[in-house]
C-alpha cells in the first residue's frame, strides 16, 4: 500500500489550515513521530496521521456533519451539538480518506478517534490522541485559574508517562479531562468515559 507524499500533505494542510492551526499539526506530526520511535510503531503512519488528524478543522461545524451524514458516519448526540470540539475527528476521518488518499485503516482510525478515544485503540491510535494533548505548543490558558496549576502538574506528568507507558498515559490524559468538563459543567461524550473506563480497568488488571 502505498502512502502519500509526506511533503505533499504538509504543503496541502498549510493551505488549507489557519497559521495558528498548522503549527499545532506540525507540533501534533513531530510529537507522534518521537512517540512512534519510542514504542517500536510505524514512524510515517505516526508523522502521516498527526500532519492529517485536524484535516477538518477548516471545515465549519455545519459542514462537517454534512461529510459525516453524506457517508451515515455514527454520530453521537454531543457530537451534534453546536460547535462541537469533537466531530472534526470523524469528518477528517472521510477527508483523509477521500481527498488525501488515506487507504491505510489504522491511519484513518487515528484520525477519527483522537478527541474520544475508545475501548481498544491499537498503538497508532494511542500515540495520535496522546500527541495531540501533549505536544509543546499545548498551554493552559483556556482552563480557569482556580484549575491552571494542577492542570499543568497533570500535562508535565502525562507528557512523562506517554514515553513510558501509553496506557497510564492515556489513563492520566482521560482522568484530567474528565475532571476539567465537570469542574466546567460541560457534558462528556459517551465514548469519552466508556475509554477512560476501559483503561483504567486494564491498568488495574
Amino acid at each position: 500500500m502505498k502512502m502519500p507524499s509526506l511533503a505533499k500533505l504538509r504543503k496541502k494542510m498549510e493551505k488549507a489550515l489557519d497559521p495558528k492551526r498548522y503549527e499545532h499539526t506540525l507540533s501534533v506530526a513531530y510529537t507522534a513521530a518521537n512517540l512512534a520511535m519510542v514504542h517500536d510503531a510505524d514512524i510515517e503512519k505516526a508523522l502521516i496521521a498527526g500532519m492529517l488528524h485536524d484535516c477538518a478543522k477548516c471545515l465549519s461545524h455545519h459542514k462537517q456533519l454534512a461529510v459525516c451524514d453524506k457517508k451515515h458516519m455514527p454520530l453521537s448526540e454531543i457530537e451534534r451539538e453546536d460547535n462541537s470540539p469533537l466531530v472534526h475527528a470523524k469528518a477528517g476521518s472521510i477527508l483523509a480518506k477521500e481527498s488525501y488518499g488515506i487507504e491505510d485503516e489504522d491511519i484513518i482510525n487515528a484520525i477519527c478517534y483522537h478527541t474520544t478515544g475508545r475501548p481498544g485503540m491499537s498503538v497508532l491510535e494511542k500515540i495520535i490522541y496522546i500527541a495531540d494533548y501533549i505536544e509543546p505548543g499545548r498551554k493552559h490558558a483556556k482552563r480557569n485559574a482556580d484549575v491552571s496549576n494542577q492542570y499543568l502538574y497533570n500535562l508535565s506528568q502525562a507528557r512523562k508517562l506517554a514515553y513510558e507507558d501509553l496506557d497510564k498515559a492515556l489513563c492520566r490524559i482521560l482522568s484530567d479531562t474528565l475532571e476539567y468538563l465537570q469542574k466546567k459543567g460541560g457534558r462528556v461524550d459517551e465514548m469519552t468515559q466508556k475509554t477512560y473506563v476501559y483503561y483504567m480497568h486494564n491498568k488495574q488488571a
